[in-house]
């Protein structure tokens, strides 16, 4: 792996996967990143509607250091049924306005799945059910107030927090202010076709600077942070 900008720890030359906890390290805590993959055309998946018809074996070492370093995932409900998430070594915090508890995370270890939802969730009361009262983060009336489940998992001692998407999560933790970053793996493919971008949904501006560029046989994995 090359080190082509390293605008915080201003390294260069090569690095190994070994040095990925370092070179992603959250400047500050708390912190909220989210990690997407894409193809060079923009597609946020492939023909089989996930991320996995599209990534490779580098943008995967960085998705499992980023894994390893954090203390907590944010994914979307639909991207968490599509993508057939699991439990993992540290909580997945599932965001679902409906209140609707992905099937394959019901049954975890109490602790390791949590639901962020709305108060005017109409599965409420059933996630409540299935993962135990203290385990569902009601933020906001009508939507899910994100800034709010942010501040609610680092009040667990959640701060380091990684969001895995999908497109329409990322756009409102942009949207929303919630998100402090965006790493993002850029395959070298053209896929043309019909498939989501990394962000879906209303129109936003957000600037980023880029704080890390990496290269490996033509993929590039980059950080940005939001300003």
């Amino acid at each position: 792996m090359r080190i082509l900008i390293d605008a915080l720890g201003g390294r260069t030359g090569g690095a190994t996967p070994a040095d990925l906890a370092d070179l992603y390290r959250a400047p500050r805590l708390p912190w909220l990143r989210v990690n997407m993959v894409g193809t060079v055309d923009g597609a946020a998946t492939g023909e089989s509607g996930r991320s996995g018809s599209i990534n490779n074996a580098v943008d995967k070492v960085v998705f499992h250091a980023l894994r390893a370093e954090c203390d907590a995932i944010l994914v979307g409900a639909g991207t968490a049924r599509t993508e057939g998430y699991r439990e993992a070594a540290v909580p997945i915090v599932v965001v679902s306005h409906s209140g609707s508890v992905p099937e394959q995370l019901v049954g975890c270890e109490p602790g390791k799945v949590l639901l962020a939802t709305c108060a005017a969730s109409p599965g409420l009361d059933d996630a409540r059910g299935v993962l135990g009262a203290e385990q569902v983060i009601v933020a906001g009336e009508s939507a899910v107030d994100l800034p709010a489940v942010k501040a609610a998992l680092v009040e667990r001692g959640l701060r380091d927090v990684l969001s895995e998407g999908g497109p329409s999560l990322l756009r409102d933790l942009v949207a929303s202010g919630a998100a402090d970053e965006l790493t993002l793996t850029v395959v070298p493919r053209l896929i043309a076709g019909v498939h989501p971008r990394v962000l879906r949904g209303e129109p936003i501006d957000a600037d980023l600077d880029l704080a890390l560029l990496l290269e490996q046989d033509g993929t590039l994995l980059a950080r940005y942070l939001l300003r």
